[in-house]
């Protein structure tokens, strides 16, 4: 039997490939394209637009990883309500989705919300990771050059704003930890605890790096019309809007209740930890 990891050639899947080969296991790389290559994984033919590929690949699965790629809502619940059309139909053992930070407030009727009320209604083994904000988006050029370039960390979100940063290597750990727990049903939270403000990350970075950083706090426009070259002008402005909406609450920070720490017994990178871990 085999785990079925979407997202095996980007950055959230192929660290779940990564791990799931390093223990021995059979892993199938579902692909728009026949001749990619994934170390550790067999590539499979198979797009979110057809149910009758994702079926295929879902059947006789021990464990299929999920999350929604990036593109408009409107793709996002076609390509939702088509997995939750193939899992109902091929049955595998265990199902891991991960949000990637998207709301999952019944009253949102966004896709992340259609694919965990499916889940819920589909009666097959399952569980839900629920990350806040990505270690990994403060890579992007313009962040990353920031810091080394003129000892600044820019990011839209206010200095006091606590957020329970997590990386796509605690994702990882989360999804294959899980898929070992049918027991761990529901959400499962992931990200540190307590959630460090952007103070705290410039001193991790300082730290790591050896000199002065400060957190630089920019606006949710400027974000996007950074980030627009590299994702696109319609997702860039739903990224702005994003940050606009956070810019409202007090906090971003998991609970101790439902976190991985808890729950899996998986410990959360810091920061430090993180920038360790990735090389650099």
């Amino acid at each position: 039997m085999t785990y079925v990891i979407h997202g095996a050639t980007g950055a959230q899947g192929a660290p779940v490939v990564a791990a799931l080969a390093a223990a021995g296991k059979s892993v199938t790389a579902p692909t728009r394209k026949a001749d990619a290559v994934v170390d550790g994984a067999r590539v499979v033919a198979a797009g979110y637009d057809s149910v009758a590929e994702l079926t295929h690949v879902y059947r006789g699965a021990e464990g299929v990883f999920v999350h929604l790629p990036m593109g408009s809502e409107e793709d996002r619940q076609t390509y939702a309500r088509n997995i939750l059309a193939a899992l109902r139909e091929a049955r595998p053992a265990r199902v891991v989705f991960s949000t990637s930070g998207a709301p999952i407030d019944p009253g949102t009727g966004g896709a992340a919300s259609e694919l965990v009320r499916g889940l819920a209604d589909s009666g097959l083994s399952h569980a839900v990771i629920e990350p806040t904000l990505y270690l990994e988006n403060l890579l992007l050029p313009f962040v990353i050059g920031a810091v080394h370039e003129r000892g600044a960390l820019p990011y839209p979100i206010r200095a006091d704003f606590p957020v329970s940063w997590a990386s796509h290597l605690d994702i990882a750990d989360a999804a294959v930890a899980l898929f070992d727990r049918p027991d761990v049903t529901g959400v499962v939270s992931i990200g540190q605890y307590p959630a460090p403000t952007g103070p705290d990350l410039a001193t991790a970075f300082g730290t790591h790096f050896g000199k002065d950083v400060a957190f630089e706090p920019i606006t949710p426009e400027q974000f996007g019309t950074s980030v627009a070259p590299f994702i696109g002008e319609g997702p860039a402005a739903g990224v702005a809007a994003v940050y606009e909406a956070l810019s409202t609450l007090p906090e971003l920070s998991i609970t101790p209740e439902n976190s991985a720490q808890k729950l899996l017994g998986v410990t959360t990178r810091t920061t430090g930890q993180w920038l360790t871990d990735v090389g650099l």
